[in-house]
């Protein structure tokens, strides 16, 4: 279970959290919304121990993220994976090897053990044609795909994902949904979406919460947020399919 209590965090002059609170089960897929600026990613950086809160506590499991020391952050590090935006794949890297590269950072696997974990998450992705392939010569739904791969590899217990949609068009948007909910529901994954996109909110998630002024204004399941007349609901859900 991933908490955050009462959380604020300044950068420079500006109050990005101010008070947030959030609960992500086991097992579900938890989607943040918002304004740009309004700290959605920074609290993805809280999660992972990128950043630390000024106020408050972040938890994952009842552990608290920001008493860990390094070595703690690390093995905590290796229980997530993070989907980057746009997939961040490193260019001069074949698929394979940009999937391979957290298991060989971190995992002291037999060559054999390695590649089968590698070709079985390219599967799960429909990618394992294109492990040869060099991220320039693959479009932006296989890059996502492959950034995807990447961060499975390890059998994380969670996935933290930043805008997992961004530049698609809606047909591979859609693909990539169903990859997320896929992941979820056959893997007992638990995700935490940053997302401006209502057919991610809707398609992907399980409870949706919208951030105003540096805290959560508002949270439900999916259908008590798509039916909810509160302001900010009707504008980041109330119709259409981006």
């Amino acid at each position: 279970m991933i908490e955050l209590r009462d959380v604020s965090k300044r950068l420079g002059s500006r109050q990005i959290l101010a008070g947030m609170t959030l609960a992500v089960k086991k097992g579900m897929n938890f989607v943040l919304m918002g304004p740009s600026g309004s700290g959605k990613s920074v609290t993805l950086r809280h999660v992972i121990g990128i950043l630390r809160p000024d106020q408050g506590v972040v938890l994952v499991d009842g552990q608290e993220v920001s008493a860990m020391d390094n070595k703690q952050l690390m093995a905590l590090r290796k229980r997530m994976g993070y989907l980057f935006q746009n997939g961040a794949l490193i260019n001069w890297l074949s698929v394979f090897d940009n999937v391979a590269l957290p298991l060989r950072e971190h995992a002291r696997l037999p060559k054999s053990e390695l590649e089968d974990r590698v070709q079985q998450v390219l599967r799960l992705v429909k990618l394992d044609h294109a492990a040869a392939q060099f991220p320039p010569s693959i479009s932006g739904g296989m890059k996502l795909r492959a950034g995807l791969a990447r961060a499975l590899v390890t059998n994380p217990e969670y996935v933290l994902y930043d805008e997992p949609n961004a530049g698609l068009d809606p047909i591979i948007s859609h693909q990539i949904h169903e990859l997320i909910a896929q992941v979820r529901d056959e893997l007992n994954v638990t995700g935490l979406i940053v997302t401006h996109s209502r057919a991610c909110a809707t398609q992907c998630g399980d409870r949706i919460g919208i951030l105003e002024n540096g805290k959560l204004a508002i949270e439900g399941s999916v259908a008590e947020m798509v039916q909810s007349e509160h302001p900010l609901a009707r504008a980041f859900l109330g119709g259409g399919s981006d």
